[in-house]
């Protein structure tokens, strides 16, 4: 049997605090709590009885542990950086003196590169055939997703009011609870329309969301990755689509077309620019494959 750990009235305190005082997501909360849980354990099963207790040597040791159990690198990053923000919480809070994770760093992920579609696979899958209001709604979904980068929750989020059809632009309530004005291309304004009219045959009870399910409920998160999942499957596209492919699809494409990082950090709600220049890396390749087609000195001799 485990010893008792650390007081965990603390661990719930702090995340109140994420979903009261930071207002974060419920899905960004449970995902720090899964984390914790972890460090909580690893406490219980070292004897640390007290949050005043852990130290660097603690945290060095955790971090070991999930190395040895196999643990990807990105998940030992996201469990430092759960701890790093709880003990923030308790240096705050007058629990603990010190951060003990601030100075400990984890093993470096290899850079994955988003997976992305061309633009004649963004076409097909965008081009379903709309015999059903499920159908409707989910190309209007998968439009909105492209024209204007949302994140899944996002859209899922999404009130009726927070979409302006006649200015063109969306209302986004993004990371951290900020607020951003993302405009909305005329193709994917035009679905929302076509959904809007089919929209009352499934509202079973008066509903603000913008997108509901044949129950009449808002549809989950859950939800519209499968419709993506099943619309992909269903069209035969050779790789997996997610909304987040939308999301780096949309970002590709424009920083393609404009080359305005800047303005593709704004729409994308990234607060740090570094979050962004990922799709540098996804433009440079464009260009390469475009250098080595056409420049006399790259191609290859056959």
């Amino acid at each position: 049997m485990n010893a008792a750990g650390p007081d965990r009235n603390w661990l719930n305190r702090w995340l109140d605090h994420l979903r009261f005082e930071r207002r974060l997501s419920a899905l960004t909360v449970k995902n720090y709590h899964r984390d914790i849980e972890a460090l909580y354990t690893f406490l219980c099963n070292a004897e640390v009885g007290d949050w005043a207790a852990v130290d660097g040597g603690h945290v060095r040791s955790f971090a070991a542990r999930l190395h040895r159990r196999g643990q990807a690198p990105r998940t030992i990053q996201r469990r430092l950086a759960a701890l790093r923000n709880l003990f923030a919480y308790l240096v705050r809070e007058g629990v603990v003196k010190a951060n003990p994770g601030l100075d400990i760093t984890a093993p470096k992920a290899p850079r994955r590169l988003p997976e992305t579609l061309d633009a004649d696979a963004m076409g097909r899958l965008l081009d379903i055939r709309v015999d059903h209001p499920l159908a409707t709604r989910d190309r209007a979904i998968m439009e909105l997703f492209y024209s204007s980068g949302l994140r899944l929750q996002e859209l899922a989020s999404l009130d009726l009011v927070d979409v302006d059809l006649a200015e063109g632009m969306v209302r986004v309530t993004g990371k951290g609870a900020k607020t951003r004005i993302v405009p909305v291309g005329e193709k994917a304004r035009a679905a929302l329309r076509d959904w809007l009219k089919v929209r009352p045959q499934l509202e079973k009870t008066p509903s603000n969301a913008m997108f509901i399910g044949r129950t009449g409920r808002p549809l989950s998160t859950r939800n519209i990755q499968a419709r993506v999942t099943y619309w992909a499957r269903r069209l035969g596209l050779p790789q997996s689509v997610s909304p987040h492919t939308f999301r780096h699809s949309f970002a590709t494409h424009l920083l393609e077309s404009s080359g305005d990082l800047r303005a593709v950090q704004e729409l994308l709600g990234h607060s740090d620019i570094g979050t962004t220049q990922i799709y540098t890396h996804l433009d440079f390749q464009h260009l390469a494959r475009i250098y080595d087609q056409a420049h006399p000195r790259a191609r290859k001799r056959r």
